[in-house]
Formats: C-alpha cells, structure tokens, sequence
C-alpha cells in the first residue's frame, strides 16, 4: 500500500513539474515570441504562425497542413506511452547547453525580427527540457514527435523555387499533351492549343510548392509508421519530392485533357478547382507504391546500392 501511495506521489510530483515548466515555456513564447509587426501580428508567436496558415494574403493553402502536424506528433507520444513510462527518469546535465543555446536561439531570432527562427528554438527547448530531466533514453523517444513539429513553420523562402518548377511543369505538360495527340504551344508558363480550344496559365499557385510541403509531412509520417529502417524512411521523404512534381504535371495534363474535349470554360471554370485532387491521388499512389517497395527491399541489396 505503501509503494502504491509512493509511486502515486512520484507521478503526481513529475507531472506538476512538467506542467509549471510546460506553462512557463508556452507563457514565454506567448507573451514574449514574436518582435515582427506586433501591430498585425501581436506578441504571441503561436498567433502569428496560425495566422500565417490561415491568412490568404500570405499564401494560406501552402500551409493549411500545420494544424494537423501536432495532432501527428500528439499520437506518436501516446502510442510510445509505454515506453516513455518505463524510460529510466535520470537528470542529464549534458542537456543544458542544448537548452542554452536554444534560449540563445530565440533571443537571435526575437532580435532579428525572424519569428521562424524562434519557432525553431521552441521546438528545439522541447526536445531538449525533457532530455535534461529524464535522461537520454527520454530524448530518443522524443525526437520524431517534437522534430515532426517544423512542419508546422510557415516556409515561405521556399517561394523562390515556384518560378522553376512552374517552368518545368509546363513543359513537361506540353510535352506530354502532345504526346496524346493534343497539340499544344507552350510559351513561357502557359500552354495553349493549337485549334484554340483551351489556353492554360500556370500560376504560381500551379507550380507545385503548394502540394510539396504538405506531402513532405505525410511522406515522413508515413515513413515513420511503414517503414523500419532510417535509411528507407529517408529515401520516402525524398521521393515526395519528384512524386508532387509528377502530381502537378497529372494536374496539368488532366486540365489539357478536359479542356480538348468539353473546352476552356468546363476546363478553368468548372474542373480546376476539382482538380486538386488529381494531385493528391497520384502522389498518394506513388507514395504507397514506393514504400510497398522499400519495404521489400533485403537489406544486403540495399548496403550494395548505398556502397556503390
């Protein structure tokens, strides 16, 4: 009875330490998080990370996928419930320069008005408290769940490579409408037919950046559960790379198709914003298809492979 009430009063004693350090962590990032445009934004860093997923001024679709990221990360700390339990509880001190230089971190990004770099040093703080109280064994269970959560930062530097694959996607597009006997003239972004049927732009929402990140994020999760090895679960997430590029070029190609038969109007008016889903069904087959064979891949071909 003793032990029981012991034990009780242990759990009780961590969790009531967690939450003080867990309520002053979100106060700090609350109240003091975020120096870029307080007036549009306020203090809060978490505001202005949701607003940047859901304000469409700054290209809200891209990243209309962060609210599901923590929900991800939340359920690999509950299915590793066991394990983080029977994780032996022993104060590291080799974590607190990590904790350190994450306070470092955020006090370089709260200067130099970067809230993303702040983000990243919330993450990182953490990864790295839990580490400093429970031990390492703690630290390795945590480094999917807290690390997934940088999907949830807005990434909008990676703007400056829709322009390129805008380009590449229109050309391969055209090459492939042509290839099915739809002739089509590409000039710059744009692909138009030749009897004048359908005049396609694809604009920058078009290029594929849109779809990228967010199937970055499922292709890790996926990696995560479905497959053993780091190697492989590497190997899916860039393969999610080419595998959205491949989706927007069905996109296109699908929006060609439509186009030659029912024309521009049932094309652009009607089937473009259905469309989108044409994206996602083909990267998710290609996605499912390239894990299928990850996973059957023998572990002595693949060491060849990567000694070669």
């Amino acid at each position: 009875m003793k032990d029981k009430r012991l034990h009780f009063l242990v759990r009780a004693e961590e969790i009531v330490r967690l939450a003080i350090v867990g309520a002053a962590l979100f106060l700090v990032f609350h109240i003091e998080g975020n120096t870029a445009d307080r007036r549009m934004f306020g203090p809060s860093l978490f505001r202005w990370m949701t607003i940047r997923w859901g304000d469409a001024t700054f290209n809200v679709g891209d990243y209309s996928h962060g609210w599901l990221i923590p929900l991800v990360s939340l359920y690999v700390l509950w299915r590793n419930r066991r394990a983080i339990a029977e994780a032996p509880k022993i104060c590291d001190w080799t974590a607190a320069p990590v904790v350190a230089g994450a306070c470092a971190l955020h006090w370089l990004g709260a200067r130099a008005q970067q809230p993303r770099v702040s983000l990243m040093a919330f993450i990182l703080l953490l990864w790295a408290i839990p580490w400093l109280f429970y031990g390492r064994r703690l630290a390795r269970i945590l480094v999917f769940p807290c690390f997934y959560l940088v999907f949830c930062i807005p990434m909008n530097f990676f703007d400056v490579f829709s322009f390129s694959l805008r380009i590449f996607a229109t050309k391969v597009s055209a090459a492939v409408l042509n290839g099915l006997a739809i002739p089509v003239v590409r000039t710059g972004s744009a692909i138009r037919s030749l009897y004048g049927q359908f005049s396609i732009e694809v604009a920058d929402p078009c290029s594929g950046i849109r779809s990228l990140l967010a199937m970055a994020a499922l292709a890790t999760a996926y990696a995560h559960f479905a497959l053993p090895r780091f190697w492989k679960q590497a190997s899916l997430v860039a393969a999610s790379i080419p595998i959205v590029v491949a989706g927007n070029v069905a996109r296109i190609v699908s929006i060609g198709v439509v186009g030659s038969l029912m024309g521009e109007k049932a094309a652009l008016r009607y089937y473009h914003d259905a469309s989108g889903y044409v994206v996602f069904a083909v990267a998710a087959l290609l996605l499912a298809g390239c894990a299928s064979v990850l996973r059957r891949l023998p572990y002595r071909f693949s060491m060849r492979l990567l000694q070669k």
